[in-house]
């Protein structure tokens, strides 16, 4: 709920209006633990209302499902809420002038459990209009009955609104409710106390800001008239990513990993007793500090996301701070090196994604085994005998002959449905030296692994040997769309690659080696690529945005159901009951979105590539502007 929160305050404060006097950077303290900023409100909506998808979702042939969700979402969310707080939305909707920024803070309870909040706005020359509008929120929330405290902090007027955490899950559980539990199976739920919840609310300027915190808004005040008091920008790993990252982006995201991670690790406090005597804890068998330390987060420093964009396109980064020096476990078994990851000729042009990894996967493995063995030392004795019962050397005939590179490609699914979506048609590639030798040792693991031995099959093919091992359906949870026909993975062994499919026809298509089109002629891909810095960083990845979407929008006009479908297996799908809940399914009344081809010209191609360096991690993703939005 906490997070929820988080992101509707975020939300409605981009739907006002945000460029900042100090900048962020320089007024946010630097014990912040994470920050998301628009730095400059009205210079980055211009910029967004050229998004492709923006003009999609402004289109015309997007009108009749557009206002049916607006004003489902209208009257079924933003109205109760309104009438709750007694506050109208529509008056802070210009205001955002400059930035706007949501800040954490470290918590100060004793438990450490709750993070504080920061919300800035600046309004520049609508202070005036702020003033009026937060003078006619506090009288409104004292007619509603609310509490309302008036304080000064640094001699600035502050309003402390106090209100009750039901106040907003009661609006809000009507319109995205639980799912319901089977009365034979329900086991009644202790109901956790309210929590009360007090937000500072006042403007400094033409600064609104927005606490949770009256130390926090302080040092927002000591910064503003340019105190003393540590900045976000003087704090080392924030510094790092600012000049590499942040310097010309129009909007940011950092989030301090270190601390965060440092707390988790910490033990917690023990609580004292009435009698002064220390409540005794039970031992746990999970050490956190432990596992934390041999998974190597204790080295991670930060993460970071920015977006920037041009006539040319969209282009968002995405990084991982870990310093070399201090790399280990996850961290340093996920790093590659810079090396070509380009499409392979036999890869065809009508592929829908694609993606090309060139890790040590030898070493990979090696240093895997090690991180279990330092988590669990039995594994050392689990993986003896699992390989013994194999019925063959798996560190020679397997683990020893893979290669560095792994391929992936995927292709248009068969029928536009969410089902089908859900397992389109897909080949992956596994290099090594000794292909035959993998796909026998993978064959002989799944005969002694199989209940029913017989269910693995080989046959020839063009002279190469085709593996087959039958599976059984997926289990799924209730609700879920179910897949009929029977599933087989095939495998074989093609020149330097062990190639597996779950779609023998694309196997086959595989081994043909047909003179279809490659995949790397694809007109605007190299230069795309550039953006993203070439294909040359160990890992690259292609998606075919126009071909993905015209399924999506096909399956979804197809089936009435497929609200249903697509958020089923999501985590909100889970938190809802999309069975009884009508009224949210009424937003999105599917049966009400145009034809793709009367929206095709907003898609386009993307591409990404993720590169390792002495600082960290960074992942990038590059969308070249269709002509429409250019």
């Amino acid at each position: 709920m906490k997070l929820l929160l988080s992101l509707c305050i975020f939300a409605f404060a981009l739907t006002l209006a945000g460029a900042p006097v100090p900048p962020p950077d320089k007024l946010l303290p630097a014990d912040t633990v994470a920050v998301i900023t628009v730095t400059d409100y009205q210079k980055a909506k211009r910029d967004w209302d050229k998004w492709a998808l923006v003009r999609l979702w402004k289109d015309a042939a997007m009108k009749p499902f557009r206002e049916k969700f607006m004003t489902k979402l209208k009257a079924d969310l933003v109205e109760p809420l309104e009438r709750e707080f007694g506050v109208k939305f529509a008056d802070y909707k210009d205001l955002c002038q400059g930035q706007v920024t949501l800040a954490f803070t470290p918590s100060t309870a004793p438990d450490k459990k709750d993070s504080g909040f920061l919300l800035l706005v600046d309004t520049k020359d609508k202070a005036s209009v702020l003033k009026t509008n937060l003078a006619a929120l506090k009288q409104k929330w004292i007619d509603s009955g609310k509490v309302a405290k008036t304080d000064k902090i640094r001699d600035v007027e502050f309003t402390t609104l106090v209100f009750s955490s039901d106040d907003i899950s009661k609006t809000v559980d009507k319109v995205l409710p639980s799912p319901k539990k089977d009365k034979a199976e329900e086991e009644p739920e202790e109901k956790k106390p309210a929590k009360k919840q007090e937000w500072i609310v006042g403007q400094s300027d033409s600064l609104l800001i927005v606490g949770s915190s009256v130390k926090d808004v302080e040092k927002i005040l000591i910064r503003q008239s340019g105190g003393g008091v540590p900045a976000l920008a003087d704090h080392g790993p924030f510094a790092a990513n600012y000049g590499t990252h942040f310097r010309d982006t129009p909007g940011y995201a950092w989030v301090n990993l270190k601390d965060i991670i440092a707390s988790f690790s910490r033990k917690p406090q023990k609580a004292e007793q009435a009698g002064g005597s220390e409540e005794e804890e039970e031992p746990s068998p999970f050490d956190p500090s432990k596992m934390i330390s041999v998974l190597g987060l204790g080295g991670l420093q930060s993460l970071s996301v920015s977006l920037k964009d041009s006539n040319e396109g969209s282009l968002a980064a995405f990084s991982i701070g870990a310093p070399e020096s201090s790399r280990r476990g996850i961290a340093r078994i996920l790093s590659h090196d810079a090396r070509d990851a380009s499409p392979p000729p036999f890869v065809p042009a009508d592929v829908v994604k694609f993606t090309r990894w060139r890790i040590d996967l030898a070493k990979t493995v090696t240093a895997l085994e090690a991180l279990i063995t330092e988590i669990n030392p039995m594994f050392p004795n689990v993986m003896k005998l699992l390989m013994e019962n194999a019925g063959v050397d798996v560190r020679k005939n397997l683990f020893a002959n893979l290669g560095d590179d792994v391929i992936a490609y995927e292709k248009k699914p068969k029928e536009s449905t969410l089902v089908a979506m859900n397992e389109p048609p897909s080949l992956y590639l596994v290099s090594s030296p000794r292909a035959e030798q993998v796909a026998a040792a993978v064959k002989a693991i799944s005969v002694a692994y199989s209940r029913e031995p017989s269910r693995v099959k080989e046959r020839e093919f063009l002279g190469r040997t085709v593996y087959s091992v039958s599976l059984p359906s997926p289990p799924r949870e209730p609700g879920q769309p179910r897949i009929a026909r029977p599933r087989a993975l095939s495998f074989a062994a093609s020149g330097s690659y062990v190639v597996f499919s779950m779609d023998t026809p694309l196997l086959e298509e595989y081994l043909r080696a047909n003179e279809a089109r490659p995949l790397r002629d694809t007109s605007g891909l190299a230069q795309a690529a550039e953006k993203v810095g070439g294909m040359g960083t160990g890992l690259f990845g292609f998606e075919n945005q126009q071909e993905s979407m015209r399924v999506l929008f096909e399956a979804l006009k197809k089936d009435s159901a497929s609200i249903d479908d697509l958020l089923s297996g999501s985590t909100l799908g889970k938190q809802l009951d999309t069975e009884e809940d009508k009224k949210f399914k009424d937003w999105f009344d599917l049966s009400l979105l145009p034809t793709f081809d009367q929206v095709s010209k907003y898609f386009g191609i993307a591409v990404w590539s993720g590169a390792v360096n002495s600082d960290g991690l960074t992942f990038r993703w590059f969308s070249p502007a269709p002509a429409v939005a250019k």
